[in-house]
């Protein structure tokens, strides 16, 4: 089974954006029993608020339900039960530290370090651009399955 948390600040538009994504490219390519995906946030500001409704609204327009979902804080036990955590930007990381203070088995890295073009996942909380922040979680998202399929299944 490998485990993946995506994680960002809140746990209301990146990282749930990529969690449910994750989860249809997984399926579609019918691994889904092989997989754990989740997702969390570094802070406490949004704890079992529900995914950001212009979020909603865009993971729906692509036939993508995250009926249920709702926020929640990494915890310690989250390093040893994840094989890969995926923040979204570098604050995140930062962010992190207070929680998991060294990342001893390498399992830490931003989405698009996955990518030809590694950076932060802009946050639409703050652009307004959910289509931006839609391109990058795809874009990574696939990036981290090929990645993972090449490791693990010799696709």
């Amino acid at each position: 089974m490998i485990k993946i948390l995506f994680i960002c600040h809140g746990n209301i538009c990146r990282s749930p954006m990529a969690e449910f994504v994750m989860k249809k490219l997984v399926a579609d390519e019918g691994l889904s029993s092989h997989f754990e995906i989740s997702s969390a946030a570094t802070s406490r500001e949004e704890i079992g608020n529900p995914v950001y409704p212009p979020v909603r609204k865009l993971l729906s327009q692509h036939g993508i339900s995250c009926k249920g979902k709702t926020a929640r804080q990494i915890t310690e036990s989250d390093y040893d039960y994840y094989d890969y955590l995926i923040p979204m930007e570098q604050y995140n990381i930062r962010n992190m530290c207070y929680i998991f203070p060294v990342d001893k088995d390498n399992k830490i890295h931003l989405l698009l370090d996955f990518t030809d073009t590694p950076r932060d996942v802009v946050d639409p909380w703050y652009t307004g651009n959910f289509t931006e922040t839609w391109a990058d979680v795809n874009k990574g998202c696939k990036a981290l399955l090929e990645k993972i399929k090449a490791e693990n299944f010799n696709i």
